[in-house]
């Protein structure tokens, strides 16, 4: 297996040429500019190179075990942590307040993508502690704000989300943990969750579960939910936390991929916990953890298939088989070959243009934490919670089928362990699954987003798209994809009418179409952006970009038509078939 090399060039193209970062910086963070940012990146990257990438393989091959009550992660896996922990990276854009390092949102993504595509298991640990911070943050009492947001900043502590239980997955009104006030204001919270992602390790420290149960008094349905901070250790007489709470590890799932990653059964036995936020508005705080967990989730399917494309562009340019153009003698690389050629730019266009969108969202988030003007930050707020569900699923998506092409290049040789690609299957399928199954994020997207200030907010999106694809078609090499993202961008236009105030076997029946379809003219726009912004350049990276711009124009983006035609059809062949006949 090849090394992973970081895309840090890229990153440099994206906030110095297309996005507009130092712009955006002047109005959030004076003291960041493209090449800073570009530094720190470059050192992350070499992290996930050199310590992160090199322990992979052996995690997925040994993967985590349960002894004694004990969870133990994969040789080499808690002392990456700790050195990751202990240079600062949990902390790269977390509040100051907090001990974190407030920088700009866009490097912790772009950081995700690159611990995703080189450690995809070992990213859940700190992504999944981020998203716990994040609720702690906007909704407990100062009192737990001053015990467990600092240690959890710096890495000394994880963070878990404890949700799903055997009968409560997507629809969450019908789980069963329980909590019963004990006095001093905490509550015993008793009952066994499941997939629960970082429930337990040896990395040492503490490990800080956010749980979901129910008063005994709470109202049925989702509206009787509160959110528990339930920590691994309670607090001693001296203040240390070395008091084991009770609750304990009753299974390790068996799972498909991410095996060094502890994905746990957790039982809570009347362990001690504090309420977070207020009574039965639990789910006002999980969605603050699962918007930012989604994102994070998105990026896994983006850095999967980067490093799944630069494993198999690398083969393509070494694997001689077969005759190449006629009169060809000998066999040739398989990179001269066509259908090679058109899986590997298949997944390049997405990564390259799915990085670009991920910065782009990225600053959006920055401008709503951090600008002057109410107005700015509302509006970049919106364009967030709009993308959210877009990345999630579509990300995920395109990251598992990047990852089956790119495995596809190897032939036979895909298939087998010795060279890994197997391996990029198996992790980038649970993307699709967990944060809200993909199905559910095109629910979200076309049943609750598309209906954000009456509409306003993916009308005003879409205008901006229009706006920028006007601009890239002022240059020459940026036509082609202007006019094709345009195309889509009318039919994404007229889907969208289409669905308003549809029916909810409607909606069900063309929302992941459509958000596809909305995937689709995302990518495209970006790809109008990077093209018009690489005219001037004449670096190797500057002369593909229209390149790659183009394939995407004449191979991918017709799918919108195909999208659109299926969004159109309605419901009828969906739902004609009875029940009984499945």
């Amino acid at each position: 297996m090849q090394g992973y090399t970081p895309p840090t060039e890229d990153y440099r193209f994206l906030l110095g040429e297309v996005l507009g970062f130092d712009a955006v910086m002047d109005e959030l963070h004076k003291s960041v500019d493209t090449d800073f940012a570009v530094t720190v990146l470059e050192e992350a990257g070499r992290m996930c190179a050199e310590r992160l990438h090199p322990i992979n393989r052996d995690g997925d091959e040994v993967g985590c075990q349960l002894v004694d009550g004990t969870v133990h992660t994969p040789p080499g896996l808690a002392l990456a942590y700790r050195d990751f922990a202990d240079a600062g990276w949990t902390a790269l854009s977390a509040d100051p307040a907090h001990g974190g390092q407030g920088l700009p949102y866009v490097l912790q993504l772009w950081l995700d993508e690159m611990i995703s595509a080189s450690n995809v298991s070992f990213g859940l640990f700190p992504g999944l502690t981020r998203s716990a911070t994040e609720a702690i943050a906007h909704h407990a009492s100062d009192d737990l704000k001053a015990i467990y947001l600092e240690p959890l900043v710096s890495g000394a502590w994880t963070g878990v989300m404890a949700l799903t239980e055997s009968g409560a997955g997507t629809d969450l009104s019908l789980l069963k943990t329980k909590a019963v006030e004990t006095g001093g204001r905490s509550y015993a919270v008793t009952g066994t969750k499941i997939f629960i992602s970082s429930g337990d390790h040896d990395f040492g420290g503490n490990i800080v579960h956010l749980v979901l149960a129910r008063l005994p008094d709470a109202p049925p349905g989702v509206k009787g939910i509160s959110l528990f901070l339930v920590p691994k250790f309670l607090p001693d007489a001296a203040g240390g936390f070395t008091v084991r709470n009770t609750l304990s590890v009753g299974a390790l799932e068996k799972k498909m991929g991410i095996h060094a990653q502890p994905t746990c059964v957790i039982n809570y036995d009347e362990a001690t916990g504090w309420m977070v936020g207020e009574p039965n508005r639990g789910l006002a705080a999980m969605f603050t953890m699962m918007n930012a967990a989604r994102l994070m989730v998105g990026i896994q399917g983006l850095g999967l298939a980067g490093a799944a494309y630069q494993q198999a562009a690398a083969y393509a340019q070494q694997r001689l088989q077969g005759r190449g153009a006629e009169g060809s003698s000998g066999p040739v690389a398989i990179i001269e070959h066509a259908d090679v050629r058109r899986m590997l730019l298949g997944i390049r266009s997405f990564v390259e243009g799915g990085r670009a969108l991920a910065g782009w969202t990225a600053l959006q988030a920055d401008r709503a934490r951090s600008h002057a003007d109410a107005r700015v930050r509302a509006e970049a707020d919106s364009h967030v919670a709009l993308l959210t569900p877009v990345i999630k699923a579509a990300f995920t998506d395109l990251g598992f089928e990047s990852a089956v092409q790119a495995q596809q290049v190897f032939g036979g040789h895909g298939y087998i362990r010795e060279w890994g690609m197997e391996q990029y299957v198996r992790d980038a399928r649970i993307a699709q699954i967990y944060e809200g199954t993909n199905g559910v994020q095109a629910l979200d997207l076309v049943g609750r987003k598309l209906a954000l200030a009456g509409g306003a907010v993916a009308t005003g999106f879409f205008d901006l798209i229009a706006t920028d694809l006007d601009q890239a078609s002022e240059t020459a090499q940026a036509v082609q994809i202007a006019e094709a993202t345009r195309e889509a961008l009318e039919l994404l236009r007229e889907s969208t009418v289409t669905l308003h105030g549809a029916s909810v076997d409607a909606i069900g029946a063309a929302g992941v179409e459509y958000l596809r379809l909305f995937a689709l003219v995302c990518l495209g726009w970006m790809w109008a952006r990077m093209a018009a912004a690489a005219a001037g350049g004449d670096t190797p990276l500057h002369r593909a970009k229209p390149i790659v711009a183009n394939f995407f124009a004449q191979r991918v983006l017709p799918q919108a038509r195909g999208l659109a035609a299926s969004i159109a059809a309605g419901e009828t062949s969906i739902m004609a078939l009875d029940a009984a006949a499945f």
